[in-house]
């Protein structure tokens, strides 16, 4: 074994620095969507793009970026990465325009893509003794699951006592620090590849590409007719674009996602459960929000705070106790149908509600069901994997958590909008039919919530309750 390099803690705090501004930039933008709707002009629909240029871009390439990680050198890749990151990142605070800000938020998912992939794999290189990379993901995954809170909290923070272009600027010092830093601190690592294997480039853009255009027709259904060119020309793109990958993926020599991996099913249900999953979550915060500051007429700060009790960490604790006793299965199955009664709970709001007896119950359901059912698909999505298959299992999990997201904003917004709409010519007052459109929209996402679970129940296979680590078994295969 090679010695272990002297400088591996502190190269291991600024990697972990580094992740922890990308997973903040997923969250942070939530609590600040309202003031950036009325700063710059955008319309609801067209406010679910901040959202979802992140998601459309990280999820789309992130297979991608993991390969070019091996290929090109994982040090290289995450410099690349927070360069693309500082200049989107200047580009949404400084955005005069709804178009500048989305290019930009596409950028910022570009740089995930890039970046997060060759980060873990740094780890692989700094920590050989098993024993001091276990202890370094335990920083690793509790840095990133508190970035996931303190995003809304940060959020609140800057867009109450400053600006909303703040919560995008914080992030160039860091990157800075960073690009200064890491060349000093970590040496360049590639895996060696056999140069007819090559990058399945085309796979990349042509799903990305797909899902692209059928987002963004679900999105302009919001204001255009069904029927309209508006909606049906990128929706049969997308469609289309996504048929061409799966010819792609079936004949590339090196698939991104080789679609026999799908023959397991107990992994292909977990998958569409994790998309159910974060198509739900994705769209509940998205909406929450604006119903609390909109609405409620709740200041930023508030509304960030208000999502503490949201309750995924305790949720994730009871989940990991519960498996070894109930098994995966069971877990996982009363987990989703739980964190779908927490959204019905929600859909129960109404102009007049109030946080502890109208929002805080639904909150804290779901979260709590929600965040029990993390350690259980996490071991489902290793389901009949080897080691060095982990890695593929892993980065699918993650793709199918970020086209949900993506998805589920565009479905479940467009529905909202369009019913709001509907009761507005009705002879409704905006503000009802706005949160009737909300709560029809919390109720039709605790239906896939539900139908997810049963899918479980019906279809899993018996999975081991020994928790395993996803990340721990990523970076021994990239070693």
């Amino acid at each position: 074994m090679p010695p272990a390099d002297p400088r591996r803690w502190w190269a291991l705090t600024l990697v972990c620095g580094l992740q922890f501004m990308i997973l903040l930039d997923m969250t942070i933008v939530n609590v600040a969507l309202p003031k950036i709707e009325e700063s710059l002009g955008f319309t609801q629909a067209g406010l679910a793009w901040v959202v979802n240029g992140y998601l459309l871009m990280s999820g789309g390439l992130l297979m991608l970026g993991g390969r070019l990680a091996d290929v090109f050198g994982r040090r290289r890749l995450v410099l690349t990465g927070v360069v693309i990151f500082a200049v989107a990142s200047a580009v949404c605070g400084a955005a005069l325009s709804p178009g500048m800000m989305v290019a930009g938020r596409f950028g910022q998912g570009t740089a995930e893509a890039i970046a997060a992939p060759a980060s873990l794999g740094l780890i692989a290189l700094l920590f050989t003794d098993p024993k001091e990379r276990t202890k370094a993901l335990g920083i690793w995954g509790g840095l990133l699951a508190l970035g996931g809170t303190l995003g809304y909290i940060i959020s609140g923070l800057l867009t109450d006592l400053a600006s909303w272009r703040w919560i995008f600027y914080i992030n160039l010092p860091v990157a800075v620090l960073v690009l200064v830093l890491l060349p000093r601190l970590v040496s360049e690592s590639r895996m060696v590849r056999q140069m007819d294997e090559g990058l399945d480039v085309a796979g990349a853009i042509t799903s990305t590409g797909g899902l692209f255009g059928i987002v963004f027709g679900l999105l302009q259904a919001a204001e255009h007719p069904w029927g309209s060119a508006r909606v049906l020309l990128p929706l049969v793109a997308g469609v289309f674009l996504l048929l061409v990958t799966l010819i792609v993926e079936r004949r590339a020599a090196n698939p991104l996602i080789p679609l026999q991996f799908f023959n397991n099913r107990t992994r292909s249900v977990i998958n569409v459960a994790s998309l159910f999953f974060m198509a739900a979550f994705i769209s509940y915060t998205f909406m929450l929000t604006l119903f609390e500051q909109q609405i409620l007429d709740y200041s930023p700060l508030r509304s960030g705070l208000g999502y503490l009790p949201l309750g995924f960490a305790i949720g994730a604790g009871i989940g990991t106790g519960m498996i070894p006793r109930f098994g995966v299965k069971a877990v996982a199955a009363v987990g989703f149908i739980g964190a779908g009664v927490g959204l019905f709970l929600t859909s129960l709001l109404d102009t007049n509600s109030s946080y502890l007896g109208g929002i805080l119950p639904g909150m804290v359901v779901f979260g709590v069901f929600a965040g029990s059912t993390m350690p259980a698909a996490t071991n489902a999505a290793l389901h009949g994997v080897t080691a060095q298959d982990s890695g593929l299992a892993s980065g699918v999990q993650n793709t199918m958590q970020q086209v949900g997201s993506a998805l589920g904003l565009a479905v479940l917004v467009t529905l909202a909008l369009r019913y709001a709409g509907h009761e507005i010519q009705n002879g409704v007052a905006p503000d009802p039919a706005v949160t009737s459109g909300y709560t029809l929209a919390f109720r039709v996402g605790a239906a896939p919530m539900v139908l997810g679970g049963v899918l479980i129940m019906a279809l899993f296979e018996r999975v081991n309750p020994e928790l395993r680590n996803p990340t721990a078994e990523v970076v021994e295969v990239i070693r």
